[in-house]
């Protein structure tokens, strides 16, 4: 059973190598934690941030050549980012805590639809693109085919859950931390737009983020 949005207690089903390596840190971190190691376990959703384009890039160069943007699915599920910022900051807020042996969810608070994210961007960018839904099931199979051929275009945990609905509840953070994330999935998308732009012109930026109200 789904719930949304998924708490901490979900179940556990890695997607890909990454994913996998991620569910055997945690399993070797409990071991740990029976010897007396505190560890806070922390599960961010796709992480933006300076230096951080990533995928990102190949979205901002059809941006910028005013080619349609395909998405995997219809567009209408919300998608999740957490600011490299915000993650920094929990960090913090767990030292402060005394480094409580506890995994909590990091992501934005209220994210946009996928198709209402990518098309401000455009907008904000003066492209022409337009945005193109996808049957998500026959573009997963492709990208399925690829990736066994050793050709990948996105990980396995990317595009598997790119048109469903994935957004973390970040409630237990805030309850032991005192942790709220402080950025808004638009503005850091943007942001990680500006930087690719400045980058690509061959000048210098800096770390712009506008922390949510």
């Amino acid at each position: 059973t789904v719930v949304l949005p998924m708490t901490e207690d979900h179940p556990v089903a890695p997607l890909g190598e990454y994913g996998l390596s991620k569910l055997k840190t945690e399993e070797l971190a409990a071991e740990w934690r029976k010897r007396g190691m505190s560890i806070s376990l922390f599960r961010p959703r796709l992480i933006i941030g300076p230096g951080r384009l990533g995928i990102l890039e190949k979205l901002f160069k059809l941006i910028d050549w005013n080619l349609p943007v395909p998405m995997i699915g219809s567009g209408r599920n919300p998608y999740q980012f957490i600011s490299v910022f915000d993650c920094a900051e929990a960090a913090r807020a767990a030292w402060k805590a005394g480094v409580p042996n506890e995994a909590y969810n990091l992501g934005s608070l209220n994210p946009p639809p996928v198709k209402k994210l990518l098309g401000d961007l455009i907008r904000h960018a003066g492209s022409k693109s337009i945005l193109l839904p996808t049957p998500g099931w026959a573009v997963k199979r492709t990208l399925d085919l690829l990736d066994l051929m050793n050709m990948p275009i996105m990980d396995p945990e990317q595009y598997l859950i790119a048109d469903e609905e994935c957004v973390l509840d970040v409630s237990k953070a805030e309850r032991q931390l005192g942790w709220v994330p402080q950025y808004r999935d638009e503005d850091m998308l943007i942001a990680a737009y500006s930087e690719y732009r400045a980058k690509k012109d061959g000048h210098a930026v800096a770390a712009k983020h506008v922390p949510a109200e």
